[in-house]
């Protein structure tokens, strides 16, 4: 027989019910008579009635639409939409009911702080370490002193390759005050006292270390679609010739440039479009309707510009992919028709320095994709109803949330802290990434048209990119349509092990349908999720039901998967693929010199192709602030909870629990070793060879500090 504990905790005038159980976990249905009332209580308490504002030591979840973005009563210019509602659909976040601004009572007011309920905050212990400290001090200190002096001139950018190099070698001084002062004790990996100057300097990516010059490669560029830190978006092509969904009457000709005649010239002698069609070797990446109705908009902006873009490429023998085309796309504008382009590899030098200012276009798409849908969205923003419903609604004795608590733990708090600092109104993404003042707009567009839950499954995500197709016979059940595709393989080794994981503990507790049909914080918790915290889609038909065990299951691998493992996937590749940034710059600032040239244009670009690709890319200030974002954001803290490595506390009497979470742990570290095989077997191209950043990413464990592996159990920086 378990241990319960009931406590009462005294605030002011409050008592407040604390209601914890060790050990045992009880179904609603098997909960001890005497304790059914404060079970209950306890779950009212963490609802509140959805009124005043929320104080640091409440524990209070609820949700609200993402309002308190932007900042309309300093400037005009920093107002920003509502998101979440009929016109922009969006997850909801969690409330705090601070009062709304002057300027627009749509819209909350913002302050030095993000409420999130007591029980999410980051402990003590993790508040103090590396990480959490580290990306406050970045977000708060660091990168204010760098619009404050040490680089003056925000538009400024590199003059040269080598002035890149010296963020490595040499780093930035930063002006010597109380603030900068304590950031070398808080971030020494950034921060260093050298000869009595206070300088920020880069650690070497891997990246740069095994070859500097890979970003220069097209086969390092397609490689990176694959097992790079954005390999969730490439989709195997179905039709030809490739279209746009958008209205033509808006955005002009649905039909891309890529035409059958362009692409045969490329693959000639090898086969022909139809037959590549059939033999499944074209593949995209599609960037075009996503960005095309923002293209416009961002390019009222200073110092921004826009495209629309598809990227083709061809699957060669050796299963590694050959970039065929670029298509950079304008909608017409000012009275302007249409204005599209395709740019191939090509051998002739003004050719080629065309080829790469289309791959710095296409790789800025990929960054701010990458960053505000894949990362952000599709972990970040997603996970937080399912924090505030398991809170709200399972009870913390229900073995349901005891399962997903350490997969849900600190996510509202490093989410609180992106509120504040990196997608708000001129904050580290706006300032920094192509879709400017639009971004986390286009993060909205993208979960209108893009999000599904029941495609948030590894196999059903492969499935649906046609990377995948269904086979019994094939490890997994599936067939990759590109063998060696890292992410994939790797990936569906640890959905496997969760999936297993959380079959035989959902085995132990709901032996029947009719106990998960009967489980009325269950049933209550899924149609929260669906109805109120995703309640945008709550009318969608493919939601999953909740009938039966194999229900429960596909559902909490799913969100098990998106809070470990593909965010994981995303993150901690960051800074090792993305600090050298002209492998993965995270804003185009100059048009294609094609575009409807002015004679001056097109002289500098004939005359300095080098500079004129220099002038692309990020600004040092904007190129210095994404780096240290990422230098964080991609460090593991001394404490981190790797994915089945510990078993949590209220298991340990439970042998059953306990043996099946022992399976667990030894099929985890099974994978890092088949992982590791992978890696040395050189012929798998995607992850082996000269100068090749091993795949590494979806090993669960390491050591702390920016290692590009591990995966954490939850969403926690």
């Amino acid at each position: 027989m378990g241990t319960i504990c009931v406590f009462f905790e005294h605030e002011g005038p409050n008592v407040k019910l604390l209601l914890i159980g060790f050990f045992q976990s009880y179904l609603p249905s098997q909960t001890p008579s005497g304790l059914k009332r404060y079970r209950q209580k306890e779950l009212q308490i963490l609802r509140g009635d959805g009124h005043g504002q929320r104080i640091p030591a409440d524990r209070i979840y609820d949700y609200d639409v993402y309002n308190d973005l932007g900042n309309p009563d300093i400037s005009v210019d920093l107002a920003r939409p509502v998101l979440g509602g009929p016109d922009r659909p969006y997850p909801r976040r969690c409330r705090t009911g601070r009062p709304t601004t002057n300027e627009d009572p749509s819209s909350e007011s913002r302050g030095t702080s993000v409420y999130v309920p007591r029980d999410e905050a980051f402990s003590k212990v993790k508040n103090d370490t590396f990480a959490a400290k580290a990306f406050k001090a970045v977000l708060q200190i660091l990168i204010p002193s760098m619009g404050g002096g040490s680089i003056p001139n925000a538009d400024l950018g590199f003059p040269y390759f080598t002035a890149i190099d010296t963020l490595f070698t040499q780093g930035i001084e930063l002006p010597d005050d109380s603030e900068t002062g304590s950031l070398p004790s808080i971030i020494p990996r950034l921060v260093k006292f050298i000869s009595e100057k206070i300088l920020l300097r880069f650690e070497t990516p891997q990246f740069v270390n095994r070859d500097k010059f890979a970003w220069f490669r097209d086969a390092e560029f397609a490689r990176q679609t694959l097992a790079g830190v954005n390999p969730c978006v490439i989709k195997l092509v179905t039709e030809w010739p490739l279209k746009s969904n958008l209205d033509p009457a808006v955005y002009g000709p649905a039909e891309s440039a890529i035409t059958t005649e362009l692409i045969e010239q490329e693959i000639g002698g090898f086969t022909t479009v139809d037959e590549a069609l059939k033999e499944k070797k074209f593949f995209v990446l599609d960037y075009h309707d996503v960005f095309l109705p923002f293209v416009n908009k961002v390019r009222e902006l200073k110092g921004r510009t826009l495209y629309g873009s598809r990227t083709l490429f061809y699957l060669t023998p050796d299963d590694t992919l050959r970039p065929l085309a670029i298509e950079l796309t304008r909608p017409p504008i000012d009275g302007k028709p249409q204005w599209k382009q395709v740019f191939k590899p090509t051998w002739d030098a003004t050719g080629v320095w065309l080829w790469r200012l289309a791959k710095s276009h296409v790789l800025a798409h990929d960054s701010g994709y990458h960053q505000l849908v894949s990362h952000w969205l599709r972990t970040h923003c997603v996970t937080e109803p399912y924090v505030i419903a398991t809170n709200r609604q399972l009870s913390a004795m229900h073995p349901i949330y005891r399962l997903l608590h350490p997969h849900l733990r600190y996510t509202m708090e490093i989410n609180a802290l992106a509120r504040q600092s990196l997608i708000s109104a001129n904050g580290v993404i706006e300032s920094s990434f192509s879709p400017s003042k639009y971004s986390v707009e286009l993060s909205a567009a993208a979960y209108d048209q893009l999000w599904k839950f029941n495609l948030e499954a590894l196999p059903a995500d492969l499935i649906n990119r046609g990377m995948a197709v269904e086979d019994p016979t094939a490890p997994h059940g599936l067939k990759l349509t590109i063998e060696d595709y890292p992410y994939a393989s790797d990936g569906l080794l640890l959905w496997d092990a969760i999936k297993q994981w959380v079959t035989d503990y959902v085995a132990y507790y709901y032996q029947e349908s009719c106990i998960v049909r009967s489980d009325n914080e269950l049933q209550a918790w899924w149609k929260e999720i669906r109805t109120v915290g995703h309640g945008d889609k709550k009318d969608e038909p493919w939601w999953p039901e909740l009938k039966t065990p194999d229900d429960l299951i596909g559902i909490l691998t799913t969100i098990i998967w998106v809070a470990s493992g593909h965010h994981a996937a995303v993150n901690f590749g960051q800074f090792d693929f993305g600090a050298y940034f002209p492998n993965r710059p995270t804003i185009a600032r100059t048009k294609m010199p094609t575009e409807e040239p002015k004679e001056e244009e097109r002289k500098q670009f004939l005359k300095n192709p080098v500079e004129f690709l220099l002038n692309c890319f990020p600004s040092q200030i904007q190129a210095v602030i994404v780096m240290a974002t990422i230098d964080v954001l991609s460090t593991h803290s001394p404490d981190e909870e790797y994915i089945g490595e510990q078993i949590q506390p209220y298991w340990a009497d439970n042998k059953v629990i306990n043996a099946a979470f022992e399976r667990f742990n030894e099929q985890l570290k099974e994978i890092e070793g088949i992982i590791d095989a992978r890696n040395a077997d050189t012929n798998l191209s995607n992850r082996s060879g000269a100068g090749v950043v091993p795949y590494e990413l979806l090993k669960p464990f390491s050591e702390p500090g920016v290692t590009g592996t591990g995966i954490p159990n939850s969403v926690s920086i």
